[in-house]
């Protein structure tokens, strides 16, 4: 399980056709990152078969300038920790490369590939003060991190912190963090939506409107015409 024969494996599914696979998904500005040009059913494909690859190989995947072998390491990373038998000491060693090589997750689908599992479930009985650390950082995609992950949370019905960590987001200036803030409280609001309306009740008028428009997204037609008149006001 070698990060160079995964690279090989990978590199094999290569096509003109997808080069443009950079330019389509990823919104960093790095000027380094490039497209191997492969499909993403090949990559998930292929980081199941090395799913047994160590962290000292999934490090060297991780310093890939290709995005596609990034993809693959975050993958075999998510794999790994969603996976039964992985051991609590093997989750928080994912937990713990996760955040430290952040760099490297400088994407969109990097973060909601890996933080729901590698994050969120790991967080789900330990204090979470690393996600409120997150919200404030400089860096949008560890922003978005600290908003995806609390949807291990969601799924269980523990929607505090998803509020919480939406509240110091609120008026991000990033699109992308806007957006992961509307979807996430709306996937709150589905457990319970008394929380969410009392969440747009106070900041309805003064989020961005992307934002506003994520989450209500699935309330009934008059709760949404009331919300967003509230930002037209």
């Amino acid at each position: 399980m070698k990060a160079r024969a995964f690279i090989e494996k990978l590199s094999s599914f290569s096509s003109d056709k997808r080069l443009n696979v950079v330019e389509k998904f990823f919104k960093g500005n790095d000027g380094v990152t490039k497209p191997l040009g492969v499909k993403f059913g090949d990559v998930f494909n292929t980081a199941k078969e090395f799913i047994d690859m160590s962290l000292e190989e999934i490090n060297v995947l991780l310093d890939s300038e290709y995005y596609e072998i990034r993809m693959g390491a975050v993958s075999i990373m998510d794999f790994q920790a969603r996976r039964k038998r992985t051991s609590e000491e093997r989750k928080k060693q994912l937990f713990g490369l996760y955040l430290s090589r952040h760099d490297r997750l400088n994407n969109w689908d990097f973060v909601d590939r890996g933080s729901y599992n590698i994050i969120g479930e790991y967080l789900i009985d330990k204090p979470r003060d690393v996600l409120f650390e997150l919200a404030k950082s400089s860096d949008p995609w560890e922003r978005r991190t600290a908003i995806v992950s609390t949807y291990a949370f969601i799924k269980k019905g523990d929607l505090d912190d998803t509020f919480k960590i939406a509240a110091l987001l609120i008026h991000d200036e990033h699109e992308l963090i806007n957006k992961a803030v509307g979807s996430w409280i709306r996937e709150a609001g589905k457990k319970n939506e008394k929380m969410l309306k009392a969440f747009l009740d106070e900041h309805a008028h003064s989020m961005p409107r992307v934002t506003l428009r994520y989450a209500v997204e699935k309330l009934d037609k008059q709760a949404k015409e009331h919300y967003m008149n509230l930002k037209n006001g």
